[in-house]
């Protein structure tokens, strides 16, 4: 457990996506620009719902969607947020034909869906948020790591 000490951890659960959004809307509203948000959870867990609220949280209305056929979105808010999903991403080859290492040091906010396929390049810096289903289908028990709320 080496390490654990200096990243705290909470833990949230959301009983709706309309509060897993909220939630997205909290973070968004406390970036400041060049983080790299590291989303962790299976297919249907809730990371495009958290990620619209994040947007949202940066002054993007409305737009937000699973990047899955293009690989990355980019929009326009209070910060350039660039919306990764590493579904597909099998190798480093991969990894670099999304662009990901060009927009580490961009300063923009970065929003990976699938983290656990580049589990190895993420920076250490990384905000580690994962999501698990909850007692109910509706229900997500969501915890961060790297970044105080």
């Amino acid at each position: 457990m080496s390490g654990m000490s200096e990243k705290s951890m909470r833990q949230f659960q959301t009983s709706s996506p309309e509060e897993t959004e909220l939630l997205g809307q909290k973070i968004g509203a406390r970036l400041k620009g060049g983080e790299v948000l590291a989303l962790f959870g299976g297919m249907g867990a809730g990371k495009t719902v958290l990620t619209r609220g994040i947007a949202r949280g940066l002054g993007v209305a409305e737009g937000v969607s699973s990047p899955t056929f293009a690989l990355v979105h980019e929009y326009d808010g209070r910060l350039k947020i660039y919306h990764f999903d590493m579904f597909r991403v099998e190798s480093w080859d991969d990894l670099y034909s999304t662009g990901f290492f060009d927009f580490l040091d961009s300063g923009a906010v970065l929003i990976v869906e699938w983290s656990e396929n580049i589990e190895n390049a993420l920076p250490e810096s990384a905000v580690r948020i994962r999501l698990a289903p909850g007692r109910t289908e509706r229900e997500r028990v969501i915890s961060i790591e790297g970044m105080e709320l």
